[in-house]
């Protein structure tokens, strides 16, 4: 029993249709509802209006990714409790719809980042990186954010400064849209000012605090997720590591040990995506693969490679610093085990994270960075494939 292969669809607003996805050998949709404000609940009429589009071509909704989590929640001020609330109100109704695993995350302000989106390939295909010293340049002399430089090495802020000087007035506004572009599926970006205002409202705010938020808002939303059969996946930092003077707290091993401590229950699990895992050179993706297997309620496979100086580039799927051999074996071996008990657990939905915008693409227009289509669609082939042999070489 193979996993089940999934595809990232945005809504009606993706460039690419329900039957383009079909194409690729995807058989489930990974979506959300993007239009109803974070923090909202989702109604059972919208899940289903979504869930009727996807079922119309012959395709099932496997997993929602993103329910958002409010910026009230992370903080625990504000009107946390009904936004609390609201939350489990949307895993009931999609539960209720049939829709039963869910992907969140819990990276204050913004979701991943780079610092170029527009790289050139060795192959001539386009793919997105983050570098150390564009960060560093925007976030001292453009964004100009206080004690920016107490993050920073001597050696980061003197390539930052340089890096800075020499940039043209086009080069700086394209880093700017980059570092401040919306969440994905929205294409909507921070201002300068409300970028400075998010940030602001963390303040207090440190690496302890936020780890206490998140366990208690897991504590609050397991037992509602778990009485309605609903999995979570908690997804990991992008990138693994402190950004603008904010704590990250999903970015290593014991991080994702002490999420899954907070409730011991499946329904409680993760998004396992070692392409932002192996970003930071602390993290042993395979044995974190091996780790965590039983928790693995969603899988998203990509890769990067390193720079050596706290960057990376996002490489083809079977290659660069993520062993994605070593990352599949023991996820195949943790199916094959959970369909032979008959488990709820046992679809483990995969979706090729990423892909590197190619020819055919490069004419179409709202293309989210990385979700291109023949990029994607290359990873899961290959992904497809290397599944293929692990399970022949089992056995199983």
């Amino acid at each position: 029993m193979s996993f089940e292969q999934v595809w990232r669809w945005f809504g009606p607003n993706d460039p690419y249709s329900l039957k383009e996805t079909k194409q690729t050998g995807a058989t489930g949709i990974v979506t959300a509802l993007h239009q109803i404000p974070i923090g909202e609940a989702w109604t059972a009429d919208e899940i289903m209006k979504r869930k009727r589009t996807i079922e119309a071509e012959g395709l099932t909704w496997s997993v929602t990714e993103s329910v958002p989590v409010h910026e009230d929640i992370k903080k625990r001020n504000g009107n946390y409790r009904r936004y609390t609330e609201n939350y489990k109100e949307t895993l009931r109704n999609l539960a209720g719809c049939g829709i039963d695993i869910v992907c969140y995350n819990f990276m204050p302000v913004f979701d991943w980042l780079r610092t170029d989106l527009k790289v050139v390939f060795g192959d001539g295909s386009i793919t997105t990186k983050f570098e150390r010293k564009a960060l560093a340049a925007f976030d001292i002399f453009m964004l100009k954010r206080k004690g920016a430089e107490g993050d920073y090495s001597d050696e980061q802020i003197r390539e930052g400064k340089a890096y800075y000087e020499q940039m043209s007035g086009e080069q700086k506004e394209t880093l700017l849209r980059t570092v401040l572009l919306g969440l994905p599926g929205s294409l909507e970006a921070y201002t300068l000012d409300a970028f400075r205002e998010a940030l602001g409202k963390y303040d207090g705010i440190g690496d302890g605090e936020l780890r206490e938020n998140l366990y208690a808002f897991i504590k609050d939303i397991t037992p509602a997720a778990e009485e309605a059969g609903v999995l979570l996946g908690i997804h990991p930092d992008d990138p693994p590591f402190p950004l603008f003077g904010l704590p990250r707290v999903v970015s290593y091993k014991k991080d994702l040990e002490q999420i899954l401590a907070a409730a011991d229950s499946q329904s409680n699990g993760l998004t396992f995506c070692p392409g932002s895992l192996v970003a930071s050179a602390e993290n042993d993706v395979v044995d974190m693969a091996e780790s965590f297997a039983k928790r693995i309620n969603f899988i998203h496979l990509r890769n990067v490679k390193r720079d050596g100086k706290g960057g990376f580039v996002e490489d083809n799927h079977l290659d660069g610093d993520v062993d994605m051999y070593g990352v599949m074996k023991p996820l195949v071996i943790e199916k094959n085990r959970r369909a032979s008990l008959g488990l709820n657990s046992a679809r483990m939905p995969l979706r090729p994270d990423h892909g590197h915008l190619m020819i055919p693409d490069m004419n179409r227009t709202s293309i989210y960075p990385g979700y291109s289509l023949f990029g994607r669609m290359r990873g899961l082939a290959e992904l497809r494939g290397l599944e293929l042999g692990i399970r022949r070489s089992l056995g199983i």
